[in-house]
């Protein structure tokens, strides 16, 4: 009986142990994204405190401004307009709504509008088990970080235990290539390469059949960044396919799209020619550290209704988040510090 009380004693200090350590993982990870939205909420909030300035209630004047402090956020045209009507509904229906309310009642909107359009969050950097590799095809145009999410992502995946392969297919560019070649170094993953000018298609074939072979978990393929040709970039981008599939049937299993969120509506511009030009399954938003626009997220979220995976918050090989809307949403809106 003492052996067994002990052993329960021991397991609940395990267990307590262990759940310190969670809060402070998360604890971290809150402070984290905070200071990277910092800018972001200091515009908002200063906009929004003229936007209701001398107003104790929330009404068609309050609506107006508010609806140029969105668009000015970046948020984007139609997503503030379907912004604007969820609240007039809620003022309509609780007949009084104060201006200190508005913050909550964003925070709840803009929450509410992501859940329903596809945009649930994510199991953080875990991966389906049931298959593997799992093969991420990496699209976007040059300078927004595409390979350096990759190798975040790589530095991810392989501190939880998967053994990672990265595929350096932008052969137009031979710092594309040198660039992930030092990532590969640095968080000790293998790449494969060929001589600039390759076939992309080539290195891609390549990088998967080296993956199969030895059995790894997760393929991160770079592509070229070129925009100046919608069909040129589409016919790559499926031989590139193509060939994956030869080697791995239904692969790729996500086309992730890579967009600069500091560019604001330029962002916007590059899902619409990409998800044009390709099938995109994945986003990730980087460089939101540093800039004022980080509504573009909300406004990408809710237009394009493919999932934002991942979110960049800084250099470092920890500053790349997997996105929860809640948090961000409660991060952007909530008044501590304000």
């Amino acid at each position: 009986m003492h052996v067994c009380l002990a052993r329960k004693r021991i397991r609940a200090k395990k267990i307590c142990r262990s759940m310190g350590f969670f809060d402070i993982f998360s604890k971290k990870k809150k402070e984290k994204l905070d200071s990277g939205l910092a800018k972001t909420k200091e515009s908002v909030f200063t906009k929004i405190s003229r936007a209701i300035a001398g107003k104790s209630k929330v009404d068609e004047e309050v609506l107006d401004n508010l609806e140029e402090v969105l668009i000015t956020s970046d948020v984007g045209v139609d997503t503030t307009l379907e912004i604007i009507r969820r609240i007039e509904e809620r003022v309509a229906r609780d007949k009084y709504v104060s201006t200190s309310e508005l913050n909550n009642i964003l925070r709840e909107e803009i929450a509410a509008l992501l859940t329903e359009n596809n945009t649930d969050d994510t199991e953080g950097f875990n991966l389906p088990s049931d298959h593997k590799p799992y093969i991420i095809l990496v699209v976007g145009v040059n300078g927004v970080g595409k390979t350096t999410t990759i190798g975040k992502l790589a530095y991810q995946f392989k501190k939880a235990g998967k053994q990672v392969v990265l595929g350096a297919a932008d052969t137009f560019r031979a710092a594309a290539v040198e660039q992930l070649c030092i990532w590969g170094e640095r968080v000790g993953v293998p790449v494969v390469k060929q001589q600039m000018g390759s076939d992309p298609a080539s290195v891609a074939y390549d990088t998967v059949s080296s993956a199969v072979a030895n059995g790894a978990d997760v393929v991160l393929i770079d592509t070229a960044g070129r925009l100046h040709n919608k069909v040129g970039l589409m016919n790559e981008l499926t031989k590139i396919r193509n060939v994956i599939a030869k080697v791995v049937p239904d692969g790729p299993d996500d086309v992730m799209l890579v967009l600069d969120g500091s560019t604001g509506q330029n962002a916007f511009e590059q899902a619409k020619q990409f998800t044009a030009a390709t099938k995109v399954t994945s986003m990730a938003i980087t460089k939101l550290d540093g800039t004022a626009k980080g509504g573009v997220v909300i406004g990408i979220s809710e237009q394009f209704k493919i999932p934002v995976r991942y979110i960049g918050l800084g250099e470092g090989m920890e500053d790349l988040q997997a996105f929860n809307r809640r948090e961000f949403v409660d991060s952007l809106f909530s008044n501590e510090g304000k």
